[in-house]
């Protein structure tokens, strides 16, 4: 294998820098924190100037969200794809599920630590930009579930919203125990359980 191959620095010399600096950002803040990531890291392992990353970023704060918004498509992404197999509203929920499951088998540098947008909210301070993308994130995967649960209880509201309510708190729970065990069974249990929930509406 050639060192192009191997070292992220030389892979991708030939993207745009704001692309290899999200890449960067990226692998670094999920392996190491965000607090524990400095600027010089980020734009060692891209490849780029420091100016470079000030020519996209006017901040780290800013990179942060932008890495924030990133992942938040990129789970986005994983849904959808699930989401193109479901046979209705009940597949549907659990696609919610096995996109969590899809994110924790990614092959990360240092093993899947649990939810990239959580962990960085556990490091932001009360009041800052990131920790509403990360609501906001949050509050998207609970309407997703929420929107199936309408589908499967027509004319049911109260109980399809608790309902949506119940399976994003297992699918979190699930989610916090994944990370600190270092895998994904946590979340194939979880996604078992909520097809027995769903079976029972």
């Amino acid at each position: 294998m050639s060192e192009t191959e191997t070292n992220p620095a030389t892979r991708g010399r030939r993207r745009p820098a704001r692309e290899r600096l999200l890449r960067a950002a990226a692998r670094r803040f999920y392996a190491d924190g965000v607090a524990a990531t400095g600027i010089d890291t980020i734009t060692a392992e891209a490849g780029v100037a420091k100016m470079s990353l000030y020519n996209n970023f006017s901040s780290k704060a800013e990179l942060v969200r932008a890495y924030l918004d990133a992942r938040h498509e990129e789970w986005l992404g994983l849904y959808r794809a699930r989401l193109e197999s479901a046979r209705g509203p009940r597949d549907g929920v659990l696609a919610v599920f096995d996109a969590y499951a899809d994110h924790a088998a990614f092959a990360y540098e240092r093993g899947f630590r649990g939810c990239g947008l959580l962990n960085a909210a556990a490091e932001l301070p009360a009041g800052d930009e990131g920790r509403a993308v990360v609501r906001a994130h949050k509050e998207e995967v609970e309407r997703l579930i929420a929107g199936h649960l309408d589908e499967l209880l027509p004319g049911r509201p109260d109980e399809a919203r608790r309902s949506a309510e119940h399976l994003s708190f297992l699918l979190e729970g699930a989610m916090a125990r994944a990370g600190l065990e270092g895998d994904g069974e946590r979340l194939r249990h979880a996604r078992a359980l909520a097809a027995g929930l769903l079976d029972r509406l």
